[in-house]
């Protein structure tokens, strides 16, 4: 027993130590995470013929695969931090700003393959890539990519007050990662033969926005107004776990909400210019968000 005690102080030290070195903290970790993805875009780029839409279609695939793992990393750091606290939560709480600087670099990849498909092979993507709606979405996330990217730094940050930055910061986050999620959940439960790499995104895009609810969720029940009855409790865990279920089974249900969502008369207009409309992929979690609504009961109101 004491030999396993004194085993686990080793390893945790010597782990500390490792985190707190300096060629995987703040900008060197940046171009460690940089370079390797840059250097992977490149030689694909190489291996890949670009003089066909088809080719650079693929590299902007790819160039986002690379920087999807980047943006749930930095989703879930916060909220890692709050549920397990420690070392390896504070390294990640420490590096976020870095892990996000990472992931708009990478950004800027797909960005060049997307102005190389729109301007060099016009009627490829007019005929194969265009949707008004996608448009909307990706200048919508672009938009707050940039601002955030900008807003990283002092020269940015200074012309926002610290509710307007950690606002924009927070708005910008949710509004990429809902992207993402939705990519991922309609390569599954909408088209035909998903990949395996979209069933680990979908589930990596879901397991970071897990956390950060999980978080909120033990926020909600430190300040709740005392305990919930039994049968409240039980009524909203039976909603959670309804709410997993559904998402993880998405294809028997998206026709049926599809068809309801879509039935308003004004429907039609909302599917050309509300992004994300009719939201199914965010049904199962707003389940899931009133099952842990109802369990955790009312919270406590600040004195004025």
């Amino acid at each position: 027993m004491a030999f396993n005690i004194i085993w686990l102080l080793a390893v945790g030290a010597e782990l500390n130590n490792l985190l707190n070195n300096k060629a995987i903290n703040a900008w060197r970790l940046f171009w460690l995470i940089i370079g390797p993805i840059s250097i992977a875009v490149i030689v694909a780029m190489l291996r890949t013929d670009l003089s066909t839409g088809e080719g650079v279609s693929f590299m902007v695939q790819l160039s986002v695969r690379c920087a999807v793992p980047l943006l749930f990393v930095a989703f879930a750091a916060s909220s890692t931090a709050a549920l397990f606290p420690g070392t390896l939560s504070s390294w990640l709480l420490r590096n976020r700003k870095f892990i996000g600087l990472s992931f708009a670099a990478a950004m800027a990849w797909q960005a060049l393959f997307i102005i190389w498909l729109v301007t060099v092979h016009r009627d490829y993507y007019v005929a194969e890539v265009y949707v008004l709606r996608d448009v909307i979405e990706g200048v919508l996330g672009y938009s707050f990519l940039i601002a955030m990217t900008l807003t990283s730094f002092r020269f940015g940050r200074k012309h926002l007050t610290p509710k307007q930055w950690k606002l924009l910061h927070t708005l910008g986050i949710y509004s990429l990662w809902i992207y993402a999620f939705s990519v991922y959940w309609w390569n599954l439960y909408y088209y035909s033969n998903p990949l395996l790499i979209d069933y680990i995104y979908y589930w990596a895009a879901f397991l970071a926005w897990a956390l950060r609810t999980t978080a909120w969720r033990k926020k909600r029940l430190q300040s709740a107004e005392g305990g919930q009855p039994v049968a409240t409790r039980l009524i909203g865990t039976a909603i959670m776990l309804a709410g997993l279920i559904v998402v993880a089974f998405g294809t028997p249900w998206r026709e049926m909400s599809g068809e309801f969502m879509s039935g308003f008369a004004f429907s039609n207009w909302l599917l050309l210019y509300l992004p994300y409309w009719p939201f199914e992929p965010y049904i199962p979690l707003f389940v899931i968000l009133l099952g842990i609504s109802i369990t955790t009961g009312r919270a406590q109101q600040k004195p004025g």
